[in-house]
């Protein structure tokens, strides 16, 4: 992937390759989900909080800030970086599904490090599977659907379906307002 073309342009490749990077490297998409978070941070930020080693965090902040996904908002030392809003939408080949790549999914991805249970699902179904997810577990959030739906629609256990969308609850609650004046629990005691 080249590192030097001009974002200027708004090259489209360029953009899908950088978010490839952060979908493939649990690591990178940690980092952005960071600071986007965070909004905007150092990287003794970076050390500190995700607990990096100094040349680690340099090198995953010059890999993001080289990918175009993540900016230098003051220049002077200390510097401090933030990440740009990603929100790209990915035909599936036989043009039947859309994907879109946000910061809630790529903050999802970034969570596999640290989530079996996330882990497991992108290892069963891969990225297009836990986007798919994601999308339930905001249904689920705002009270639309139920774990048993959800296992239904996508032909999966009632179980993995519990399970991924409890793992993908705290990125849901980071990202989308949900508006679900309705606990999981009675909800799903409704639906039944």
């Amino acid at each position: 992937m080249s590192r030097t073309s001009n974002r200027a342009d708004g090259d489209i490749v360029r953009d899908f390759l950088s978010v490839a990077d952060l979908l493939e490297e649990p690591q990178l998409a940690q980092l952005y989900a960071y600071l986007t978070r965070e909004g905007e941070a150092t990287v003794q930020d970076v050390i500190d909080d995700l607990e990096l080693a100094q040349g680690t965090a340099y090198s995953y902040v010059n890999r993001l800030v080289d990918a175009g996904v993540v900016g230098v908002t003051h220049d002077e030392q200390p510097r401090r970086y933030a990440a740009r809003e990603i929100d790209l939408t990915v035909t599936a080949a036989a043009g039947d599904r859309e994907y879109t790549i946000t910061p809630a999914l790529i903050h999802a991805v970034g969570r596999r490090e640290t989530n079996a249970d996330i882990d497991t699902y992108i290892d069963r179904h891969g990225v297009a599977g836990l986007t798919t997810a994601l999308t339930y577990a905001v249904a689920r959030e705002r009270g639309e659907v139920t774990h048993r739906l959800m296992a239904e629609d996508l032909d999966i256990s009632p179980l993995a379906a519990e399970m991924i969308l409890q793992a993908l609850r705290p990125v849901v609650h980071e990202h989308y307002e949900t508006g679900a004046d309705v606990s999981h629990d009675t909800q799903e005691g409704v639906n039944e």
